[in-house]
């Protein structure tokens, strides 16, 4: 791993991008977001997560998170070794899921490469934190979190994609409540 991408600083906040294994687009079923925000909202109230901007994608997730009471590798190392968990028991269980074989199939292959994997892998195993310095850091980052499902061709407005914090950014936090504070918004 690339001596860049470290979470140097635990009172940081940081921008991390983690990926499905093969890049699968998992993400096509409400029940697998659901998991993913029930994870945010315990991560949250139980481990001290503070998330002030999010994107979930169909194969992978965008956070711009700070972790008040652990290191923030161990909270996003338990925060996907949960989901993914998780996940893989949902998708095992999903008859209506016409994927369901072959997604376990590709992470069955990816967890064999990998001698830390008894048997499926979910998630890729890099984050890529970047730590968040300024003001016009973390402008960019959230810019480029929100304007994810525009790129990618699903939405024509960040508000519009169901997953990203860019709804509670005009106040709409039906999917998941973002943290404010301690990001300084007139760094922003």
């Amino acid at each position: 791993m690339s001596r860049k991408y470290k979470f140097r600083n635990p009172t940081a906040a940081y921008f991390v991008s983690f990926a499905t294994v093969y890049w699968l687009d998992v993400f096509t079923r409400q029940v697998y977001f659901s998991i993913l925000a029930q994870a945010v909202n315990y991560c949250r109230a139980e481990k001290g997560m503070q998330v002030f901007a999010y994107c979930f994608m169909p194969s992978h997730v965008h956070f711009l998170f700070r972790s008040e009471h652990v290191d923030p590798s161990e909270l996003l190392r338990d925060f996907k070794g949960f989901t993914a968990r998780r996940l893989i028991k949902e998708i095992e269980a999903n008859p209506q899921d016409s994927r369901r074989e072959w997604l376990l199939l590709m992470m069955e292959r990816a967890g064999k490469k990998k001698s830390n994997v008894a048997k499926r892998q979910f998630w890729q195993q890099h984050n890529k934190p970047i730590e968040l310095w300024s003001g016009k850091v973390i402008k960019q980052k959230i810019a480029y979190i929100h304007n994810n499902p525009v790129e990618s061709g699903f939405v024509t407005d960040p508000v519009d994609w169901k997953y990203s914090s860019a709804r509670n950014y005009t106040e709409d936090e039906t999917v998941l409540k973002i943290d404010n504070q301690g990001i300084h918004l007139g760094m922003l």
